[in-house]
């Protein structure tokens, strides 16, 4: 028997194979046993996507020798039905990816508790009960795009071993906050961020510019750097992400400016340094599912 609960997906489409039946073989557990009991399954086969017309069905086979590049199978187990299983069309998705294929199945397929994708390359793969974990990654804007948001997103769609991921921004724009905390004069971290306050003066602290009677949107890094510059504490707006207010989420990812080279995290949320590299995001997003769900791996 294999493991079957939330987010199993094979960890190497290779071992997926698809056959397509005679009609008068039916979508049953008991008939597809008796229809594939018996009969040569190349050595990397574990599972097998029956399809009959615009139907579907899901069996895990175990093999007589998994050294033979041939072999009969021994066992045959259903692991969902042609009521439960979706199979899409979606040249698009890299069905190698576990994130990936979840995505296709949630935005398409929502409800079905398997869902076989047909994806880049024409590869065929599959998951079941698809409920990615869901990570809301908390920044400052701009940069735009949002940059954390982003190297997330590029690393998950290139990631085989991360457990289905489902990522959610939540942005602080500073403009908008400059608004709610109005002011005729504003000092932001960076010119290279790109940020403007419409209706209001801008200056920016990497610039080192003539002092003036101005707010800082900024983090503690700044207040530290403008102490540097000038001897004093300018009246502050601290956009710092890690300690914004509110309720935080259940699961997440977020920036310090404080942090140089290397990652924080407690129970549900990690934080990296505001220069993060994709390696750093990697292992953020590693140990943010290690820690929701420690047990996962492709079947």
């Amino acid at each position: 028997m294999i493991r079957c609960g939330p987010n199993l997906v094979p960890g190497r489409y290779r071992g997926v194979s698809v056959a397509a039946l005679p009609s008068e073989v039916a979508l049953t557990e008991g008939s597809l046993r008796a229809h594939l009991l018996g009969r040569e399954a190349y050595r990397r086969t574990r599972f097998v996507v029956a399809r009959s017309g615009e139907a579907t069905a899901l069996l895990h086979v175990v093999r007589e020798s998994d050294t033979e590049l041939f072999s009969r199978i021994v066992e045959v187990t259903l692991l969902a039905g042609p009521d439960d299983c979706a199979y899409l069309h979606s040249p698009d998705v890299d069905t190698a990816i576990p994130s990936a294929l979840a995505a296709a199945a949630v935005q398409r397929a929502p409800g079905a508790h398997a869902v076989v994708v047909q994806g880049r390359y024409a590869h065929v793969n599959f998951i079941i009960d698809p409920r990615p974990l869901r990570i809301v990654i908390r920044e400052v804007i701009p940069p735009e795009p949002a940059k954390l948001f982003d190297q997330a997103r590029r690393i998950l769609a290139i990631t085989e071993d991360l457990p289905p991921i489902e990522l959610v921004s939540e942005l602080t724009d500073l403009a908008d906050l400059a608004a709610r905390n109005p002011a005729e004069h504003y000092l932001l971290p960076c010119r290279g961020s790109g940020g403007e306050v419409p209706g209001a003066g801008v200056s920016y602290l990497d610039e080192h510019p003539p002092k003036r009677d101005w707010t800082l949107l900024g983090c503690t890094r700044s207040q530290q750097i403008h102490a540097w510059f000038y001897g004093s504490e300018p009246p502050t707006v601290d956009f710092c992400p890690k300690r914004a207010p509110g309720p935080r989420p259940a699961v997440l990812l977020t920036k310090c400016c404080l942090q140089e080279e290397h990652t924080e995290q407690g129970p549900g949320w990690v934080s990296v340094p505001w220069g993060s590299s994709l390696e750093h995001v990697r292992a953020a997003l590693g140990a943010l599912a290690a820690q929701q769900e420690p047990a996962w791996a492709p079947a």
